[in-house]
């Protein structure tokens, strides 16, 4: 697979809440808690969302209480199960699949997550071996989506994700040495990237950035960062950042 289309695959795992069913919003487990003003079991309605699935305090959910909810990102899990699991019937209409569609949307969130990893390594220039391996494991993540209700319930995902970590450390430590290698004095230039916790080529996945100040940061070669954490940070106008990445709308001018 050539680099720019791994990376239009990443870029388009993007959620859109037009064609979900609400997931995010009935599915998961809330406590409250800096991020949420109530608790909420999984399976259970948000107060807040409305009969068209959409939320009626979505302009003012940080003001509400409601942080968490400016953080989430499905990676497009959720329209990929209402639209094409469930061939977009509502769990409303169709009470008969709620807690199904429930249980799935996790698991579909978690592939999507790791399809969004893999595509990413795939958009850098890495060797062939390499780049082989990863797109084997793109494509058989890409056929756990098209799976049915059932299957994907059924599914261990840790089969998939043990040696796909793998890849996606052997692709970072590549990655990383090779930007890192390309400083004017690579010696000193090492020494300053780690000591000083430089973002050049840092992996990012699964690392917590909540309320982590990234003012004027340059994030443009860090791997494997996400939404979800971009939005849990602090950041300005100035904070750069991956294509894949969206500058959230709360962060400070």
């Amino acid at each position: 697979m050539d680099n720019e289309t791994a990376k239009n695959i990443r870029e388009s795992l993007t959620a859109d809440c037009t064609k979900c069913f609400g997931l995010c919003c009935t599915a998961l487990n809330i406590v409250a808690s800096s991020d949420f003003p109530i608790n909420k079991p999984a399976g259970a309605p948000c107060v807040n969302l409305q009969s068209d699935y959409g939320c009626q305090i979505h302009s003012n959910l940080r003001e509400k209480g409601f942080k968490g909810c400016t953080v989430f990102d499905c990676l497009g899990s959720g329209q990929v199960v209402s639209q094409i699991t469930f061939k977009g019937q509502s769990w409303r209409d169709n009470p008969e699949i709620r807690e199904k569609m429930f249980r799935v949307f996790p698991i579909m969130e978690q592939i999507h997550e790791m399809i969004a990893y893999t595509a990413e390594a795939l958009s850098y220039d890495i060797p062939h071996a390499l780049s082989d391996k990863l797109s084997v494991q793109l494509k058989e993540l890409q056929n756990l989506t098209k799976l049915d209700a059932e299957e994907l319930l059924s599914l261990d995902l840790v089969v998939y994700r043990f040696p796909l970590n793998k890849l996606l450390s052997e692709t970072s430590e590549y990655i990383r040495e090779s930007l890192i290698s390309k400083l004017p004095d690579t010696k000193n230039a090492k020494n300053y990237n780690y000591e000083r916790a430089d973002w050049i080529g840092k992996k990012l996945r699964g690392k917590d950035l909540r309320a982590l100040d990234l003012r004027g940061a340059d994030l443009s070669t860090s791997m494997f960062l996400t939404q979800m954490q971009i939005n849990s940070a602090k950041g300005d106008v100035k904070t750069t950042f991956p294509s894949h990445i969206q500058r959230p709308s709360h962060w400070i001018n």
